[in-house]
């Protein structure tokens, strides 16, 4: 069964390497060849295309090392400012989303969580990432904190974008799945961050779930127990 899952996993991974590869390769010999007849704009937009490319097949690689990760790499615990750590994340998306309003709605004087600050911020990042790529400009993203209950933190990242389909829900944790809406093919993705995001909140004893209406959009909500410096260090040596 393991060798059959790790089959299907290097078979996968080995076809979504080999398609910005072979637009790469396609677009550097066209290049190479006719340089000289080319049109300007031309070489301009198949430069273009092999960037894209490139950065598809980086994020890529990047993502197949965080899922080799998984499940090695135990987290280690500290106090973190949820508030602050996500406002870390934001300032560095608004690096890439210019024009994105981004709206806040902190609880006041929340309590230091013990979490895995980098894996908590890699959560937020692709979550929040999602919530921009897969709604229009115009539309804002807003992140909520709060308590659950006196056990456990919420976090909410809500957008007004695309949704997901009543059919698609069950998928839309497994990996190198996209979602076919017109947004998909405006955007780069490999369909392994929420697959990451998954196994990282359940890594830290953490849950997510979410909410989506299509064409109305989808809220993501992830919520881990608010331990004890005690309890945390007993999580870390189980994981």
């Amino acid at each position: 069964m393991a060798n059959t899952i790790q089959d299907e996993f290097i078979a996968t991974v080995s076809h979504e390497l080999r398609t910005p590869l072979t637009s790469i390769r396609g677009f550097s010999q066209t290049l190479l060849a006719s340089w000289d007849k080319l049109k300007e704009e031309d070489k301009k937009k198949f430069i273009k295309i092999i960037e894209e490319q490139s950065n598809r097949l980086i994020n890529l690689v990047e993502n197949i090392l965080e899922v080799s990760k998984i499940n090695t790499d135990k987290p280690v615990y500290r106090k973190v400012d949820i508030n602050a750590s996500i406002e870390k994340v934001i300032q560095l998306l608004l690096q890439k989303y210019k024009n994105r309003k981004i709206l806040t709605n902190y609880m006041p004087n929340l309590s230091p969580a013990l979490l895995d600050e980098d894996k908590f911020q890699q959560i937020m990042m692709n979550l929040i990432d999602n919530a921009c790529k897969y709604s229009e400009e115009t539309c804002p993203v807003e992140i909520s904190t709060l308590y659950l209950d006196s056990d456990n933190l919420l976090i909410e990242v809500k957008d007004e974008g695309v949704g997901i389909k009543a059919e698609d829900k069950t998928k839309v944790f497994d990996k190198f799945i996209r979602l076919e809406n017109h947004l998909t093919s405006k955007t780069q993705g490999n369909g392994l961050g929420l697959y990451i995001t998954k196994k990282l909140v359940e890594e830290m004893k953490g849950k997510i779930d979410f909410e989506s209406e299509p064409n109305k959009g989808t809220t993501f909500r992830i919520s881990f127990p608010v331990y004890s410096q005690e309890e945390a260090l007993a999580c870390s040596q189980q994981s």
